[in-house]
């Protein structure tokens, strides 16, 4: 499991790293970024896998989320990898910014030309885990996934699919699709308040919505089931 450090900068007292190394699943480069935390220097820490939005690389979040500050505080691994293969010179790869390069979508593909290259379930849940654990300070035991947009969408296939892998799964502002989901406890808007917003014509709901928050905890048999909303659903959040 050879990889490469691409770079290195001194970070809340710890380290953000980027990596670059042969994917066997996706069969390409992939880089990943990967912030350790003081406590890694002497001990094994949680970790956390956090995956990007469309469009995004490995750069989006370590650069402009400051989670670098809490990681460090708390002693958690942040690993941030790419959203998805690239150079892979598959026709229509590039021609669109929701499909194909930079969109990923966390699936493994099951038709040509794609599903030689475009594997990134396989890629996040099996071989990127093994290749973080044989070369980082993680506790195996520890390892927790959380993403934003598409990335919450990832994450909620990921560890829905594998009960028990994840101590926590953590979603922001996941996809539309993902957040209409009808979970325990949850709220969402009344009818009606879907319309296109923002270019593209991409799909949201009121901001209000955008701020919830889909949390669930893992056991070995189990998954259980939260949600947290900064907004006061009294007043805006009605149940449906």
């Amino acid at each position: 499991m050879a990889h490469t450090q691409v770079s290195s900068n001194k970070c809340a007292g710890g380290f953000q790293k980027v990596f670059e190394h042969e994917s066997t699943e996706l069969k390409c480069k992939m880089k990943f970024a990967v912030y350790l935390p003081p406590k890694a220097e002497t001990d094994k820490c949680p970790v956390m896998y956090w995956l990007s939005g469309l469009t995004c690389t490995e750069q989006n979040f370590i650069t402009k989320a400051g989670s670098q500050v809490a990681a460090a505080e708390h002693g958690i691994i942040i690993v941030a990898p790419d959203t998805s293969p690239r150079g892979c010179n598959i026709e229509g790869e590039d021609e669109s910014w929701d499909f194909g390069t930079g969109a990923g979508f966390y699936v493994d593909a099951t038709q040509d030309p794609w599903k030689t290259n475009y594997r990134m379930y396989s890629y996040i849940t099996e071989e990127l885990p093994k290749l973080i654990n044989a070369n980082f300070p993680t506790d195996p035991d520890k390892m927790s996934i959380s993403g934003h947009s598409m990335g919450g969408h990832g994450a909620l296939i990921c560890a829905l699919k594998n009960p028990g892998k994840y101590k926590v799964l953590l979603c922001p502002r996941s996809l539309p699709s993902v957040t209409r989901c009808s979970v325990p406890g949850d709220r969402r808007p009344s009818p009606g308040t879907w319309a296109p917003t923002g270019p593209r014509g991409r799909r949201t709901t009121r901001p209000c919505w955008r701020r919830h928050t889909l949390v669930l905890r893992s056991t070995s048999s189990s998954i259980r089931v939260a949600t947290t909303s900064s907004c006061r659903p009294a007043s805006c959040c009605p149940t449906t």
